[in-house]
């Protein structure tokens, strides 16, 4: 381990995040929880600055910060469209600036999940501080035009000092030194042994089953998946298509595929092991998104032996290609249409190689990979810099 990063130090997370209390203790979204206590191995405490996220309380994809060593602050939620909730927006940042500032005092080590208002007043308030090292996590798409505010924060990042390192999806030409291509962890190494097993075992063979992880919405191609089944001639060789995750066009969506006549399921918010399950029982999982940064799901799918079609948008056919995949290009119906006649036509030696190709492909995503990454390239990078 580095000598600047020994056990006994402390680290800030300041994100957007959600958090919420519930019967005395405090739960948050999964996938962040999972990483921040694998990050424990490399600090002694975390303090963990979030949103109240009251309404999610039956969210089943929040899970309990059971560590007595992650101390969480919950700042009260802000974002919409609106012009009131703008303006609600400019209204809460004196309060969340004063409670970031205070705890980035009391903390040498800063880590920042962008794009997010917390993670862009942390950016502002980075060169106060020269003398701290600050890591910003950027999750989304770094290189593509996106909204107003995430695009100003990308442009931030570009131009922060030498003691901040930003991390990204993809490798990018001509990028400084310190922006890094990283990878989001999402599996154990006992998930990566109980991934090889499922994909050894799997059965390549007609009828095929598809599982969709993500909110449900136009923007993560809920309709185009819809239309794309929907023009299929016979649906013989799709024996199901799952859909994990939920959004305000849920019904919408369950009636269409009545009309449709697809044979789905709608499961909502599941828990992680839950959603392992159908990864293992699917063939495929179909991501057709406008917008992604590399969602977690993609390798967590491909680790259970699902092979992705998925969108050429950001890093994503960085990872995937035609020895692992399916890529969506252009994104329209007729291309997706076109790609899932293909893949229920392939023989079961050429799906069985890609699915194979996909286990042995997602090794840099566990959390062993991630904090190695953390302790030799994020920190470590700052401070040579």
């Amino acid at each position: 381990m580095p000598k600047h990063l020994s056990k006994n130090n402390r680290l800030l997370v300041v994100s957007d995040t959600g958090m919420v209390q519930k019967n005395g203790k405090m739960y948050a979204f999964g996938p962040v929880v999972k990483e921040l206590q694998e990050m424990l191995k490399l600090f002694e405490t975390i303090t963990w600055i979030g949103f109240n996220r009251s309404d999610q309380l039956k969210n089943a994809s929040y899970i309990e910060i059971s560590s007595k060593n992650i101390k969480t602050i919950a700042l009260s939620r802000v974002g919409g469209k609106s012009v009131v909730d703008k303006m609600n927006i400019i209204a809460s940042y004196p309060k969340m600036w004063s409670i970031i500032h205070l705890e980035i005092k009391k903390h040498q080590f800063i880590h920042s999940r962008a794009p997010s208002n917390p993670a862009y007043i942390t950016m502002l308030l980075s060169k106060k501080y020269p003398s701290k090292q600050f890591w910003f996590k950027y999750a989304g798409n770094w290189i593509e035009k996106t909204s107003f505010f995430y695009d100003l924060q990308r442009k931030k990042l570009k131009k922060l000092a030498s003691n901040c390192t930003i991390t990204v999806n993809g490798t990018w030409e001509n990028q400084p030194s310190n922006i890094v291509a990283f990878e989001n962890p999402c599996l154990t190494l006992a998930e990566r042994e109980e991934g090889l097993k499922t994909t050894n075992a799997k059965n390549y063979k007609k009828p095929f089953t598809f599982c969709f992880v993500g909110r449900l919405d136009e923007l993560k191609g809920m309709q185009l998946i819809l239309n794309s089944f929907g023009s299929l001639k016979s649906l013989e060789k799709v024996e199901q298509i799952h859909f994990i995750g939920d959004g305000p066009k849920k019904e919408f969506y369950e009636l269409k595929c009545k009309q449709l006549g697809l044979p789905v399921t709608f499961h909502g918010f599941i828990n992680r092991q839950e959603v392992f399950k159908i990864y293992k029982q699917s063939h495929f999982i179909v991501l057709p998104s406008k917008s992604e940064g590399f969602p977690k799901v993609i390798a967590e799918a491909m680790n259970y032996g699902c092979i992705p079609i998925v969108s050429d948008v950001s890093c994503i056919g960085q990872y995937i290609n035609t020895m692992n995949g399916y890529i969506i290009n252009p994104l329209t119906t007729g291309r997706l249409a076109e790609l899932i006649n293909l893949v229920i036509n392939e023989t079961e030696n050429d799906l069985k190689k890609k699915a194979m190709q996909c286990q042995l492909d997602t090794a840099h995503f566990t959390y062993d990979h991630y904090t190695n990454r953390i302790q030799n390239d994020i920190f470590e990078l700052i401070d040579k810099t």
